[in-house]
């Protein structure tokens, strides 16, 4: 089997490149591929990468997710999460490809304390959102087999995140203020990507069909729960190191100014993926002290 993946160097890209192995062949490609396009902002080169090499599946984890630049960019964060995923999908249907496509929670107005259900209406606060959310409008009328995985709070021990953020400050500082109105679960990269490996198995022995799949951890926090958790756990792990932070204190969104407007309730309901696919997701926290461990035992 051929599979094309896009964005191979982000947290998810990264670990896909690890979970699709086994899968089959593996085109790994970002933007500055040379053996054949793999850049978003060049949707039509996209487009003939795939038909030139016509792979079973696509897996595309490139994306723009640089949420307050894209206020300001907005056309190019339109080609990276909309037109070009609309390229994509219309690509994987001329040459009977599955797409694989992450979206984000960012295409809900985050109103309430319920997890989002996919068959919930969409409302993005934000250009990021809008874009992610025509993104898979384009890709849902293309007619291709896909699958769309929305997730949120993503991390990896591969390069920055909010955890290693909180790590740091809590070394320099005495008191650290965090939000405490803004309510999701943290998820790993390498989750999703070997969820999506186990997904994608499944769709192409013909037990899946196509669609819209929440993907996140179970359990949810606040961004204070995140760091006081983050904090704790670093404590007990590396005793030896002086950790001065002695106060997290909780504080609301409008503590922070941002250009993009962020949503507050970020919970999703991941019934439909698990009975689907017959998985059981770990709770947020085994997977964050996974990380943690990680981190700070190389470090």
């Amino acid at each position: 089997m051929k599979i094309l993946l896009l964005g191979k160097n982000g947290q998810v890209g990264w670990e896909l490149q690890r979970s699709l192995a086994p899968l089959g062949q593996v085109l790994a490609l970002d933007r500055h591929s040379t053996v054949a396009c793999g850049d978003l902002n060049r949707p039509d080169e996209l487009a003939q990468t795939v038909r030139n090499h016509r792979p079973h599946v696509i897996v595309n984890a490139a994306a723009h997710t640089a949420v307050d630049l894209a206020e300001s960019e907005h056309e190019l964060a339109t080609v990276l999460n909309s037109t070009a995923p609309e390229a994509l999908a219309q690509a994987a249907r001329e040459v009977g490809a599955w797409l694989v496509h992450y979206s984000t929670d960012y295409v809900f107005n985050g109103e309430g304390s319920t997890p989002w259900r996919e068959s919930d209406i969409t409302s993005p606060l934000n250009v990021y959102g809008r874009t992610k959310q025509d993104g898979e409008i384009a890709i849902a009328h293309s007619g291709c087999q896909h699958l769309i995985f929305r997730t949120s709070w993503v991390y990896a021990s591969r390069g920055g995140n909010f955890a290693k953020t909180m790590l740091r400050l809590a070394q320099e500082r005495d008191r650290l203020t965090v939000i405490n109105d803004q309510w999701g679960a943290p998820t790993g990269a390498d989750l999703i990507a070997d969820v999506t490996a186990h997904a994608l198995v499944q769709a192409l022995q013909g037990r899946a069909t196509s669609g819209i799949y929440h993907l996140v951890a179970t359990g949810h926090t606040s961004w204070h729960g995140y760091a006081s958790h983050v904090i704790e756990t670093a404590r007990r792990l590396q005793p030896s190191t002086e950790w001065r932070a002695q106060e997290v204190a909780p504080v609301p969104s409008s503590a922070f100014v941002t250009a993009a407007r962020r949503p507050h309730n970020s919970r999703m309901d991941t019934t439909k993926l698990q009975e689907n696919f017959g998985l059981t997701l770990p709770p947020w926290e085994q997977g964050v002290d996974r990380m943690l461990a990680e981190i700070l035992t190389t470090a």
